[in-house]
Formats: structure tokens, C-alpha cells, sequence
């Protein structure tokens, strides 16, 4: 699974998983023969992706810094993490966007991909079964990583709901029983 990937479900029923721009244009076919609003999940983050078409940017830049695409935050740090950033070439933004990128690019810790691998599943379980039978017991077996559980509290939830978070889950599930809980 990787973080360009994305899923749709209308009325329960998967009907489109890919790079999030296909998928938005099953989404949006879908949304125009129905009332319903189709739902399209990040299957990375578990996150609902908006079907609204992305807002053009002004033509003509306004006063002040040219946009870059760059966000400000506030970031809170102890004194002696202020002096080394602002130490490094660039300045402390420089250092911070470099340290975000190297970490970015370095490989998921299994325990962290384990996690949002689970976070994941639970945003869309909530979504897609909340309501539906065993769905607590399901996102208890989820975090204690007990696949077998997981696997008998949605079997009878609709297939495509059931296969789309089993595949989410397989990292929370996978190497469980190395785990104490």
C-alpha cells in the first residue's frame, strides 16, 4: 500500500481504487446518476478526500512573499533547540524542512506502520460499519492485533467493506503475536 492510493465506496460497494484522480472521476460519474454522495478514503491515512474540484489559485500574486505552497505554524521548542536550528545553513525553517524530508523519505519503524495502519482501518471502519454488528469488538481485536478476531467480527459485513479493511489492516494485524500486549 502506498500513499498515492486511494478508494471509493457508494452505497457500500467499492467502485473504484487507484491514483486519486481516477478515482474522484468514479466518484464524481457516480455522484451524478445518484443522490448519494459516493465516499473516497486515503488508503494511507484512512482520511475522506473531498469530491469538490480544487479551487484555482489568483491569477495575479498579491503583495508580500510569492506563494510557495508553504504553510506557517507555530512549532514549540525548548530554548537549545531554537539555538542549534538557528545555527544550521539556512536558517531554523531550512533545517526543519530537511529534517522533515529526510524523516519522510526514511523507512516506516514497524510499530509506527503497525499504528497507522490500525488509525487507518478505524477511519474507515467508523465510516463505513460503525453502526454494524461486532464493529466495537472489531476495533478492539484491531489494536491488539488478533487477526483472527478481527477477521470473525466482520465476516458478515458486506464483502467489499470487509476485503477493503482487511487489506488496510494486514499491516496491524501481521507480526501481532511477536507483540505484548
Amino acid at each position: 500500500m502506498t500513499q498515492d492510493l486511494f478508494t471509493a465506496f457508494h452505497h457500500g460497494r467499492r467502485i473504484a481504487s487507484g491514483e486519486l484522480v481516477a478515482v474522484l472521476a468514479a466518484a464524481r460519474a457516480a455522484l451524478s446518476s445518484d443522490s448519494v454522495e459516493p465516499l473516497v478514503f486515503s488508503d494511507h491515512t484512512g482520511a475522506l478526500q473531498s469530491l469538490a474540484p480544487p479551487r484555482e489559485a489568483p491569477a495575479s500574486p498579491g503583495r508580500g512573499r510569492p506563494r510557495l505552497g508553504v504553510s506557517a505554524r507555530e512549532v514549540t521548542l525548548l530554548p537549545r533547540h531554537w539555538d542549534w536550528l538557528s545555527a544550521q545553513p539556512g536558517g531554523a525553517s531550512a533545517a526543519l524542512r530537511r529534517l522533515v524530508e529526510a524523516a519522510a523519505r526514511a523507512p516506516e519503524a514497524p510499530e509506527a506502520a503497525r499504528r497507522r495502519a490500525a488509525d487507518a482501518t478505524y477511519a474507515v471502519l467508523n465510516v463505513l460499519a460503525g453502526d454494524a454488528p461486532g464493529a466495537e469488538a472489531a476495533v478492539r481485536a484491531l489494536y491488539a492485533g488478533d487477526g483472527a478476531a478481527f477477521a470473525g467480527e466482520t465476516a458478515a459485513w458486506p464483502g467489499d467493506v470487509r476485503d477493503y479493511l482487511a487489506r488496510l489492516a494486514a499491516p496491524a494485524l501481521s507480526g501481532a503475536e511477536t507483540q505484548t500486549g
